[in-house]
């Protein structure tokens, strides 16, 4: 252990902690760290001009590191900008590390200017909070920060840091950084694995834990091992099963009542890193069918029958977990090498079992292949000049992805479009919050990209969302961030209207919807890119927005894409230039 000033220990455990980033925008609070960064070139300071999209920012590139993430506010007022972000954080597991600088603790009894309750703002949108109080406690707290981010559950954290604590000149001690096991498998795999060889009609459900550990590849063993259909959880956040394979069965539905609808069929169900599988509007009755068994692995003691009963639930991490569980399973043999085993009765059954594997892999790969084959003739019949059907926008704009790209979807309407007709299996490839707090994706999709330079980001926008995080379209612009920007234009809530709708709402009688219409005046996004000096282009066709997205989704600087789409049934809509 050794002692410094709290400003150089900070910055020095930043660096041991493998921050290369910060995300910010400063204010007086902050002088004394900022001052502190002059000597630390090393440490790129990433400015965003409002800190909703600094936060955005921060969790697209913990994401796409897979690191905790540093994040810098000021005081209570941007720490309230920045709690829609912390929220997104909390719902999708992200690893953040967030400081605010409080108001200088010798006048702070005097309620000055800019000062207030940063502990009791952040407490209800992070996992944990640290109120630094004297220089010596800065260090030991943001060591314990650290871990806390990483720590099942992930989420983001947060540390009032008073001004005064950073000027303070006076060494102090500062613990080094400790070395942590990764944790290990789940206990109880055999058990797990003897129930689902036993299943008949078995189910996966890929969480976004699957994603967030790098395990959709013991995944997949384990699926094939048994023929199990697999659902992502409902509107998941990443790929935690390749979109193409023969298993993929889609998204679960966000009700109750769609969750048991789609898991009637199986006799065993197991549940992978999934939270609770979190529904959206109520319907009554349980999230799982009665007669389903119920099966559970997750890292996260608190989410085993947090919300139904489970036959049987283990906790571990999930990669190393899925990994022993899929070599437990993979026992069948070919009838060829099952003739050298001498006991007869258990060659037939695990030729039996083999035999029945490969006829649930086959049903499965039948269905999953004229489910796509479907939504591909509908999607290309519904191609036609702009405005464009939501659903041939979003077939163009998957039609001119790069191989490798990165998807932000943050498009309420059209997202549900898009889930339909991408078919992602790299690791990674697709970026979305079930956090709910619009406005994140610009700023996400730019964190991505600089967490990850080597593969291109295309952010597929909602306008509404657009609107929510618009600042973020500077930072773009002013780290010239090569991020392809896709802004689905109907000019209005559309996915709210289709609720009240569905509710045999008076609204679907009149015709009038509250509160939800964008246009009239038509919203010209092409122009708003051009304020930030951002080059951009409006779809003429789904023709033309393939072409669009594959060319910027190819090119070094930031691009800006509106693409006109029709509305709700009885909305105005958006004109053509």
């Amino acid at each position: 252990m050794t002692a410094e000033s709290a400003a150089a220990a900070f910055i020095r455990i930043l660096r041991e902690e493998g921050v290369t980033r910060v995300f910010g925008n400063p204010g007086t609070t902050e002088l004394p760290f900022l001052e502190a960064l002059q000597s630390a070139p090393d440490l790129e300071f990433v400015l965003g001009v409002h800190e909703g999209s600094v936060v955005a920012m921060a969790d697209g590139y913990a994401r796409a590191t897979g690191r905790p993430a540093f994040v810098s506010l000021h005081i209570a007022a941007g720490l309230a900008n920045g709690l829609v972000g912390l929220l997104n954080a909390s719902r999708s597991r992200t690893p953040l590390v967030v400081t605010a600088g409080q108001q200088d603790q010798r006048h702070l009894a005097a309620d000055p200017m800019l000062s207030g309750d940063l502990i009791g703002l952040a407490r209800a949108a992070v996992k944990q909070t640290f109120d630094v109080r004297r220089p010596s406690d800065l260090p030991v707290m943001l060591r314990r920060a650290f871990a806390a981010a990483v720590t099942p559950p992930a989420g983001p954290v947060f540390l009032s840091v008073p001004m005064d604590v950073l000027a303070d000149p006076e060494p102090v001690p500062v613990p080094d950084r400790s070395t942590v096991a990764a944790p290990g498998p789940a206990a109880g795999l055999p058990r797990l694995a003897e129930l689902l060889r036993a299943a008949r009609r078995p189910a996966l459900v890929a969480g976004d834990g699957v994603g967030r550990d790098g395990a959709v590849a013991e995944l997949v063993a384990v699926a094939e091992a048994v023929g199990a259909v697999v659902y992502q959880q409902p509107m998941y956040d990443g790929v935690n099963f390749p979109g193409s394979h023969p298993l993929y069965a889609g998204m679960l539905g966000a009700t109750a009542s769609a969750l048991r609808e789609a898991l009637d069929p199986y006799d065993t169900v197991l549940i992978v890193g999934t939270h609770a599988f979190m529904p959206h509007h109520y319907t009554a009755g349980p999230l799982v069918p009665e007669h389903c068994r119920i099966l559970q692995l997750d890292p996260d003691p608190a989410e085993i029958g947090r919300n139904f009963g489970v036959a049987y639930g283990t906790v571990g991490a999930v990669r190393p977990s899925l990994a022993e569980l899929g070599r437990l399973l993979a026992g069948n043999v070919s009838e060829a090498e099952a003739e050298a085993e001498a006991d007869a009765k258990a060659v037939a059954g695990r030729i039996a079992d083999a035999k029945a594997v490969a006829s649930r892999i086959a049903e499965a790969a039948a269905v999953a292949a004229a489910t796509r084959a479907r939504v591909d003739a509908d999607a290309r019949a519904r191609y036609g000049p702009a405005p464009l059907d939501p659903l041939a926008a979003a077939h163009a704009v998957a039609a001119g992805l790069p191989a490798d790209a990165v998807v932000l979807e943050e498009a309420i309407t059209t997202g549900l479009k898009l889930r339909q007709v991408l078919s992602l299996d790299l690791p990674k490839s697709y970026v979305h919050t079930v956090g709910g707090g619009l406005g994140s994706g610009i700023g996400a999709a730019i964190g991505s990209r600089l967490g990850d330079p080597s593969r291109p980001v295309v952010a597929v926008l909602g306008d509404g969302c657009a609107l929510f995080g618009l600042q973020g379209l500077w930072s773009a612009s002013h780290h010239e961030v090569p991020v392809t920007f896709v802004v689905m234009n109907n000019g209005e809530y559309r996915t709210l209207k289709d609720t009240l709708d569905s509710w045999n709402s008076v609204a679907t009688a009149s015709g009038r919807y509250i509160g939800l219409d964008l246009a009239p005046p038509h919203l010209d996004f092409t122009r708003v890119a051009e304020f930030f000096g951002i080059q951009a282009a409006r779809a003429e066709s789904a023709e033309h927005l393939i072409d669009l997205v594959a060319k910027a989704a190819a090119g070094d600087q930031p691009f800006l894409i509106d693409v006109p789409i029709t509305g709700h049934a009885s909305a105005p809509r958006v004109p053509e230039d």
